[in-house]
């Protein structure tokens, strides 16, 4: 069951006034074409075993590794998955949200978030709001805890692909990204209880007209990083308040002609990961080509710094 906010918590989080954070211009220390990932969408990221793995949300029976070398960045598979069966379908919530199901097949899953701890690696499905838990050989299967009804009532997940979109495993918790309309975060104890939590909004965070969302998720240093698509930033967030200490603006990088899609209304960002080495972003490119090179549909994965600040 979801249990009530604590007052104090609550307050914080739910507060209409943003907070004044430092947004800043994102330095790049590297920019990369993925090879070998043209029409797989890639929309996931993050750091294991000091592999940078990541996921594709037509691509149900895979996990994949990006290998940066040379200045260059190849896409290989890591993992075929084996054992992970279609899920019970949850209830459609309205018609926005059972339209789009009728068009594709319940084996498409939809990956949109990939995690790990020491032995395992945890996938995001968006399609049916479920986590799969994969062991070292492959072996996949569904996490117990169905959440989504209960998040769905309180009037999050109620449009079909825009709902559950980033994991992170932050010591025995998950936290997830949910999307938009409305975006917010999940937090799942090991216990099974469930919290949602809407972010506390950042002072000079611009949006650009489009919907505020939330597309991805990292932990690092004690610290929840978001990955705010829209915005075209990340924002490394305190914990528990979850108010922002910083932001990295990369809008300038994304848009930037030898760089930016030729369908670019919105960001793209979808993968999020953060080590030592700085802070890594993949665009879920929807299949759409570079501007400057129609033919080219590959991901792109920026590296950037950390904040001076920082």
């Amino acid at each position: 069951m979801i249990k009530r906010f604590f007052f104090g918590i609550a307050f914080a989080l739910l507060s209409p006034l943003a907070i004044a954070a430092d947004i800043s211009t994102a330095r790049l220390l590297a920019s990369y074409w993925v090879d070998g990932s043209a029409g797989l969408d890639l929309s996931g990221l993050s750091f294991c075993a000091g592999k940078l793995l990541t996921v594709s949300d037509r691509a149900s029976r895979e996990v994949y590794a990006i290998k940066l070398m040379d200045g260059r960045a190849e896409l290989v598979s890591h993992l075929k998955l084996t054992g992970l069966r279609v899920p019970k379908r949850n209830k459609a919530t309205s018609l926005w949200s059972f339209i789009p199901e009728l068009f594709r097949p319940a084996r498409d899953l939809d990956f949109e978030g990939v995690s790990c701890d020491e032995n395992r690696i945890y996938l995001l499905s968006e399609r049916y709001n479920r986590i799969a838990v994969v062991e070292e050989q492959g072996e996949a299967r569904w996490l117990e805890n169905l959440w989504s009804p209960e998040v769905k009532a309180r009037g999050y997940l109620q449009t079909s692909n825009v709902s559950s979109e980033g994991l992170v495993k932050a010591g025995d918790q998950f936290w997830l990204a949910i999307e938009r309309e409305p975006r917010g975060l999940l937090r799942l104890s090991p216990g099974g209880d469930a919290q949602v939590f809407s972010l506390p909004p950042v002072a000079g965070l611009d949006f650009h007209g489009n919907p505020e969302d939330l597309t991805g998720l990292a932990y690092y240093d004690g610290a929840l990083f978001t990955l705010e698509g829209n915005a075209h930033a990340v924002c490394r967030r305190a914990l528990p308040s979850l108010k922002a200490e910083w932001c990295l603006d990369y809008r300038a990088l994304e848009k930037s002609p030898e760089r930016v899609y030729e369908v670019a209304l919105r960001g793209k960002g979808g993968g999020l990961a953060v080590s030592e080495q700085g802070i890594f972003v993949v665009f879920d490119n929807d299949n759409s080509a570079r501007a400057q090179d129609p033919g080219d549909r590959r991901a792109l994965l920026l590296h950037l710094a950390f904040p001076d600040s920082a």
